[in-house]
């Protein structure tokens, strides 16, 4: 279905595993903190030669620079004036409060037809939602992929250098204005986009909107924050050894593509050493157009967002959309051997078309579900997969194995597909072979019962549904969707497409999947890891 319904299909990382979703900036707590469990890219939840577009220039109707943010903006009150809850205009009566009995749950959503308006080929859109609360998103169809040799980890430090001093309001101030209305920023960089978001009552859109569009398109880069960002990249990397699963699936990418999805998520050490405020500019450039973003925004009526964006947008360089830098699967190997008392592997295979081919990628969301796995220990109860097949036929039969999960990572064009496992030493070998005969089991039809499916189905369309109910997930879906499809698609497509699903559906897909080239990643003791060819004859011995 949509772009952040993918995310979904993650199991650790937003229901998701993830080597590094990003980081999410709070001026509540001013720390970076890991992004949550529901947001890749993305719950869902990356080198190309683009067409300069204009030097970008302050726009004209930003504010001038003040000691101190105002209380209230003019025809606005604050305090006691923002209302708890507002009634949606005569026009939208009607659309609220539909129920859906879906897996016997009832949620709210909005049927509001959505309503694009291009700005230079740029394009907005909302959704109404009964709350007090708002959230807006500038979403950029720009991420690791499209970065070039010479502009290495240029979105890694974006990320990190993210609602910073811009040409109108320093740094402090920007952080004043925030914590006045008791709002909460975040960006995320992933392989294809760039997610700069902004929540708060939404009696302050205006505000929202404006710092928003302001830290996005006036970054001034100032070299001591440039600098004092990129030493703490370094002490990120130097801690993402803590993060194992992590590592393992960066090192998929690395080792199983060639070209763009090649590129890591995390800035490499020696680019940090040549970053600069330079690149960052000619970066933002190159690939921070009208063709290539989306407003989004959840608890916003569309008209009211395209009141107040159009004229801080309305100068954006129309430039034409380039195409997306191509990306070729072809397996791989990589092995690490560090100081670490289990052995960490992966094994992965290539998910070809990627959200264009939407069937074999909602297929996939369900064979995750349907394969499940998880930690030797967990609390929760059954919520946390325990009735999976990894879960019932592996963690519950080799307590030598901590963790044995599937995941799945989908992209335009793209996607991966395996099983992460964490086990002792001397197991690995063993733990390999488990790996490989469940793939092979879900592959062969007949090894999957109805019921099975049944269960993946409801798993699926439940963890997407109680996503969906959080603001920031909407708006982020409606964002991705919108860059990857040019519309939301209706979440009861989704719901239909998932209970079409067969058992054949899942053979035939699995079987597709195994059946191109294998990539494996080892990290820890890896003494005791079969050879890379060993495991990949056990897919392809004919």
């Amino acid at each position: 279905m949509g772009r952040l319904y993918r995310g979904f299909a993650h199991d650790k990382h937003g229901g998701l595993i993830v080597c590094r979703s990003g980081i999410a900036c709070s001026f509540s707590k001013l720390r970076p903190t890991t992004r949550p469990d529901s947001l890749n890219r993305r719950t869902l939840s990356s080198c190309t030669n683009t067409e300069p577009s204009a030097p970008r220039r302050p726009s004209p109707l930003l504010p001038p620079c003040r000691q101190s943010p105002p209380s209230e903006l003019p025809g606005r009150g604050g305090g006691s004036h923002v209302p708890d809850r507002r009634q949606p205009p005569p026009r939208s009566q009607g659309f609220l409060r539909r129920v859906s009995d879906t897996l016997g749950l009832r949620f709210l959503h909005s049927t509001l037809p959505l309503v694009l308006m291009g700005i230079h080929n740029l394009v907005t859109s909302a959704i109404w939602i009964e709350s007090p609360a708002a959230t807006v998103g500038l979403y950029i169809d720009c991420g690791s992929m499209y970065e070039t040799p010479g502009s290495s980890g240029a979105s890694h430090l974006l990320e990190r250098m993210s609602f910073k001093s811009t040409t109108n309001r320093s740094h402090l101030r920007l952080v004043r204005e925030v914590e006045s209305i008791g709002g909460n920023v975040s960006a995320i960089a992933t392989r294809e986009q760039m997610c700069y978001t902004y929540d708060a009552f939404r009696a302050y859109v205006p505000d929202m909107v404006e710092v928003l569009i302001d830290s996005v398109r006036n970054p001034t880069f100032l070299d001591w924050e440039v600098k004092e960002q990129l030493e703490e990249i370094k002490a990120e990397i130097a801690e993402f050894s803590a993060n194992p699963q992590g590592l393992l699936l960066e090192a998929l990418h690395s080792a199983g593509y060639t070209g763009a999805l090649a590129n890591p998520l995390i800035a490499p050490e020696p680019a940090i050493h040549k970053l600069d405020s330079s690149i960052l500019k000619e970066f933002i450039a190159e690939n921070y157009t009208a063709p290539r973003m989306v407003l989004a925004a959840s608890g916003v009526e569309h008209d009211v967002l395209v009141s107040i964006a159009e004229p801080l947008l309305s100068d954006l360089p129309a430039v034409k959309r380039p195409e997306e830098p191509k990306s070729v699967y072809v397996g791989g190997d990589y092995r690490c051997q560090a100081d670490c008392q289990n052995t960490h592997v992966a094994l992965a295979f290539e998910v070809p078309g990627g959200w264009y081919e939407e069937k074999t990628a909602i297929t996939v969301t369900v064979l995750q579900k349907l394969m499940g796995g998880g930690d030797w220990f967990c609390t929760g109860g059954v919520g946390k997969g325990l009735y999976s097949r990894l879960s019932l036929r592996i963690l519950s039969h080799y307590h030598q194995i901590e963790s044995f999960s599937a995941f799945n990572h989908i992209y335009n064009y793209s996607g991966l597909f395996g099983i992460l496992a964490t086990t002792s030493p001397d197991f690995a070998s063993k733990a390999v072979d488990l790996a490989a005969g469940e793939l092979l089991e879900v592959a062969t039809p007949g090894n999957v019962t109805q019921g099975q499916l049944d269960r993946a189905k409801q798993a699926a369309k439940c963890k997407v549904l109680m996503d969906l109910e959080s603001r920031a997930v909407a708006c982020e879906d409606i964002g991705r969707q919108v860059m990857t499809y040019g519309e939301r698609k209706p979440i009861e497509k989704f719901l239909n497409d998932v209970e079409a699903i067969t058992l054949n559906d899942i053979s035939s897909t699995a079987k597709n999947i195994i059946s191109t080239p294998l990539t494996m990643a080892s990290w820890g003791d890896v003494t005791n890891v079969p050879t890379y060819e060993s495991v990949s004859r056990k897919f392809h011995s004919k």
